[in-house]
C-alpha cells in the first residue's frame, strides 16, 4: 500500500496552525479531558512525526476551533478535533494551495473498473436441423414359379379321377410353395356340361372334364393364376370354356387365355400383366405375330412386368429340340416358337413361358428376359402319357426385378409316376435334359444351368 505524503504534510501543517487553539481549548478542559486530549495529541504528533515545539505559520488554517466550542460542550470538542484529524489522514484528496515541500513519484493508480451495464444477453441460433434423408427402398424382386400341363384326371367319357385328389400335388407340395405367385397352364375344363365338342370315339382324340369342385383344390394346392389357352379349353365347347373361367375365378384365381384380354395381378406394389396364347382360332393366336405383338404393348403400357403363357409346338419325345422354325404335329401348324417367343420380349414381354410338347425344352435368355420353351407335363392322372421323357418334369422358379430383368431362377426336378402323379425326383433327370437342350438348341444363350438346377446369369467383366 502507498502513503499519500502530501495529505500527511498538510494535516502537520494544520496540525501546528491549530495549537494554539487547543492550548486555549485544553484551559477550559477538565482534568480527566486534558490527560485523554494529551494522549490524543500526542498520538497524532506521533503518526505525522510532528512535535508539540514545532509552530510555524501554515497557508492551509483549519475552522476555528472557536466555532466547534460554540457548538458542543468539551467531549464534542475532542471528538471534533479528533473526527478532523481522522478525516486529514483518510482523505486521500486534500485540498492545498501551495505545492508540498516533498513529494515522492508514484505509480499511477489503477482505475476502478467500471461495472460493464448488463446487456440482453443475445440467443445463439439455433442451427437448422439437417434434413433427414429420404430412405432408399429395398430393391423388389418377384419370384414366379410355373408348372406346366395340369390334368387333373377326367370324369368323361369315363370316371378316372382320383378318389382324393389332394393326392395329386402332396409329393411336390414343398415346390409349389415359396414363390410369390404359383402359375400352371390347366389343361381341361371344369364344367357339368356333358356337350362334348370332339368325337372321342375316334383314335387319339380326348375331351377332358374335372368337376368344378376342382377350383377350390388346385387354389389350396397354392395356384394363383391359370393359364386356359391350350388345345383342350373347348373340350366340351363355349360354355364349358365359360364355366371353366368362372370356376377359377370364383376360386380366387385368375384366368389367363380370353381373347384379346390381358389379366393383370398384383404383388409387392408391383402389377404384373397375363396374355396367354395357343394355336386355337377361338384364343389369341401364336401364329398372329401382329395382333399378339400389339396386345402385348397393351399390357405393358398398363403393368410393371409382362408375363406371356403360350401353348404350342409339336409332341412327345421326338419334338424335344426347339428350332427357328415353323413346328407341325399331324398335320397342324404348330408356330414357330422362337420367332413367336423373341417378337414378344421385343414387344415388351419379361417373361415367357411354353407349354404343349409334353416334354422340357431348352431355355433362353433374350434381351435379358427369360423364354422357357416347354415346361412339360405336371399332373396327368389316368390321361397323359408318362413313356420315357415324357415323365420328366419340373417346377421353375425365375426371379424377375421390378422391371421384368431376369435375376436368377432354379429348376425343382420332378419325375411323374405311371400313373400321372408328380413326384420329387432324387435323380434330376429334367435338370439334365434341359441343360443338353439349351448348350445344343441355344449354344450363344448366357443363361448357366448348374448341375443342382440352378439359373444364373454369368457375373459381368471388370473394366
Amino acid at each position: 500500500m502507498f502513503i499519500n505524503r502530501s495529505v500527511i504534510t498538510t494535516v502537520a501543517h494544520q496540525s501546528q496552525k491549530s495549537w494554539q487553539d487547543l492550548q486555549t481549548l485544553a484551559a477550559e478542559l477538565t482534568l480527566g479531558n486534558r490527560i485523554l486530549l494529551r494522549l490524543l495529541i500526542c498520538t497524532a504528533s506521533f503518526v505525522v512525526g510532528v512535535g508539540y515545539g514545532d509552530r510555524q505559520e501554515f497557508p492551509i488554517s483549519l475552522e476555528p476551533l472557536s466555532t466547534a466550542k460554540a457548538n458542543a460542550g468539551d467531549g464534542l470538542q475532542l471528538v471534533n478535533l479528533a473526527t478532523r484529524l481522522e478525516f486529514a489522514l483518510t482523505t486521500p484528496a486534500a485540498i492545498t494551495n501551495s505545492e508540498p515541500e516533498w513529494s515522492a513519484e508514484l505509480p499511477p493508480e489503477s482505475p476502478e473498473p467500471t461495472p460493464e451495464e448488463p446487456t440482453e444477453a443475445v440467443p445463439e441460433p439455433t442451427p437448422e436441423p439437417e434434413p433427414t434423408p429420404e430412405p432408399v427402398p429395398e430393391p423388389v424382386s418377384i419370384r414366379i414359379r410355373a408348372v406346366g400341363d395340369i390334368v387333373p384326371g377326367t370324369n368323361y367319357p369315363n370316371n378316372h379321377l382320383h378318389p382324393d385328389p389332394r393326392q395329386l400335388f402332396a409329393a411336390v407340395q414343398p415346390f409349389l410353395e415359396g414363390g410369390d405367385i404359383l402359375f400352371g397352364n390347366f389343361e381341361s375344363t371344369m364344367t357339368r356340361s356333358n356337350a362334348a365338342a370332339k368325337d372321342v370315339r375316334r383314335p387319339n382324340v380326348f375331351a377332358f372334364r374335372n368337376p368344378p369342385e376342382y377350383a377350390q383344390l388346385l387354389k389350396q394346392m397354392g395356384f394363383d393364376v391359370l393359364s386356359v389357352a391350350n388345345n383342350h379349353a373347348y373340350d366340351f365347347g363355349r360354355q364349358g370354356f365359360i364355366d371353366t373361367v368362372a370356376n377359377i375365378e370364383a376360386a380366387g384365381m385368375t384366368a389367363v387365355g380370353v381373347k384379346d384380354q390381358v389379366a393383370y395381378t398384383e404383388v409387392k406394389g408391383v402389377r404384373i400383366g397375363w396374355i396367354g396364347f395357343s394355336t386355337s382360332p377361338n384364343q389369341n393366336s401364336i401364329l398372329a405375330l401382329g395382333s399378339a405383338a400389339s396386345l402385348v404393348k397393351q399390357a405393358e403400357a398398363n403393368a410393371d412386368i409382362v408375363v406371356v403363357s403360350f401353348h404350342g409346338g409339336a409332341e412327345g419325345t421326338g419334338a424335344a429340340h426347339t428350332r427357328n422354325q415353323t413346328e407341325y404335329f399331324f398335320g397342324e401348324n404348330r408356330g414357330n416358337l422362337v420367332e413367336f417367343s423373341r417378337q414378344m420380349v421385343a414387344a415388351g414381354a419379361d417373361l415367357v413361358l411354353g407349354h404343349g410338347p409334353h416334354i422340357p425344352r431348352a431355355l433362353e435368355i433374350y434381351q435379358g428376359r427369360l423364354i422357357a420353351y416347354s415346361l412339360g407335363n405336371f399332373v396327368g392322372y389316368r390321361t397323359l402319357s408318362t413313356r420315357g421323357a415324357l415323365a420328366y418334369s419340373l417346377v421353375l422358379e425365375a426371379e424377375l426385378d421390378d422391371q421384368g430383368n431376369f435375376q436368377r431362377g432354379q429348376i425343382y426336378p420332378v419325375l411323374i409316376e405311371r400313373s400321372g402323379i408328380p413326384q420329387r425326383s432324387t435323380r434330376s433327370e429334367s435338370i439334365a435334359l434341359m441343360r443338353r437342350l439349351t448348350a445344343t438348341d441355344f449354344p450363344a444363350t448366357p443363361l448357366v444351368i448348374t448341375p443342382d438346377g440352378r439359373l444364373q446369369l454369368p457375373a459381368p467383366a471388370n473394366p
